[in-house]
């Protein structure tokens, strides 16, 4: 059903920007995670600047960087990444810089996203949402389980119980690099493919289940199917309050040995057919109010510091305010390219296959 739609709608905007050029300044075209965005927000952006706001949604960040690849980058107004695939973004020339005298509400932002290392001084990028990539498990069947990733890579701690990793390479081999003592931001590449090696001896093992990501693999674990998997603190918190009773016994935890902490940024694509629209939602998107309801909606952390009033207070706890131990132990997945993301995805490929 949805599929019929979005082509409706692609070839529909076809006609009007061929029709004319004001059709173009009335449209917003918007590349996001799917149910990542309030629809009451869209609805007040839209009332506001008498636009039309067309969303299209991915996946996986390796989808949007094809489609971006494949002409996107002129047919989207703002993209929504995650911090690791900025800066390739930016080398690739697919994100124009952001006109920082545009966007009043950027001092809202907190501190620590203000210069971020995936891009200094924030010339591209403005933070969206941020979160934590860790461990989910059932308490019922590990009542004393370690803060450690070793639920899913020492068969002597987990010897029965089935469980995922996920399918996004550079998180599942940061755990296993982490487990090993390498951390969890590794980049040497003889500690990738010591990772390597562990995660083909622990997808030999019969109860390893597969590479599951994010909100499916909390239905697996919701269903029984699993018993520890990887997945996001906002997904986990969005399912257990809509479904209390059955994620009672499911618990998001941080190992010890570190996890992903992530921001999602939105960007401009280079030759966006509305630049102008665009920096008038990220503004938007900047308001402390607007920032709160998006958390409040989302169930994700707020980078806005001015929004933190307006945040309910689950949003303000574990998981998805880390403690500070908790937060000392989170790091960003590292950004490869050239030669070191090659040597990553030969290993990659090699994991998977094996």
């Amino acid at each position: 059903m949805t599929m019929h739609k979005t082509t409706l709608a692609l070839s529909l905007g076809g006609l009007l920007l061929a029709g004319s050029v004001h059709a173009q300044e009335n449209k917003l075209y918007l590349f996001n995670w799917t149910e990542y965005m309030d629809p009451e927000i869209i609805e007040d952006f839209e009332a506001q600047y008498d636009v039309e706001v067309v969303q299209n949604y991915f996946n996986s960040l390796p989808e949007m960087f094809a489609k971006l690849n494949a002409g996107g980058v002129s047919q989207y107004d703002i993209i929504v990444p995650s911090n690791y695939y900025v800066p390739r973004l930016i080398e690739t020339g697919l994100v124009q810089k952001l006109d920082k005298s545009k966007l009043e509400n950027l001092d809202n932002v907190m501190e620590q996203f203000r210069d971020p290392s995936y891009d200094p001084d924030a010339e591209y990028s403005a933070p969206y949402q941020w979160g934590t990539t860790a461990m989910v498990y059932n308490t019922e069947t590990f009542p004393d389980a370690p803060k450690s990733w070793s639920l899913m890579f020492d068969p002597e701690v987990n010897p029965e119980h089935p469980f995922a990793l996920m399918g996004d390479g550079q998180v599942s081999m940061g755990a296993a690099c982490a487990y090993l003592g390498h951390g969890y931001d590794c980049t040497d590449p003889e500690a990738w493919k010591e990772a390597a090696r562990l995660i083909i001896d622990t997808k030999g093992r019969d109860t390893f289940s597969g590479f599951t990501d994010g909100t499916p693999a909390l239905q697996q674990l919701a269903r029984g199917v699993t018993h520890v998997g990887m997945s996001y603190n906002g997904d986990y918190l969005f399912f257990k309050d809509e479904d209390p009773e059955t994620f009672e016994s499911l618990d998001f935890m941080i190992p010890d040995e570190g996890a992903e902490m992530w921001v999602d940024a939105m960007l401009i694509p280079s030759e966006a057919p509305n630049p102008d629209m665009a920096h008038k939602f990220i503004d938007f998107i900047l308001d402390a109010q607007v920032g709160a309801r998006l958390s409040n909606y989302n169930y994700y952390a707020s980078p806005n510091a001015a929004a933190e009033p307006y945040l309910d207070d689950v949003l303000t706890q574990p998981p998805v305010q880390p403690s500070d131990a908790d937060m000392q132990r989170l790091r960003f997945t590292p950004s490869l390219q050239g030669e070191a993301l090659q040597t990553f995805q030969q290993l990659w490929s090699e994991v998977q296959s094996r």
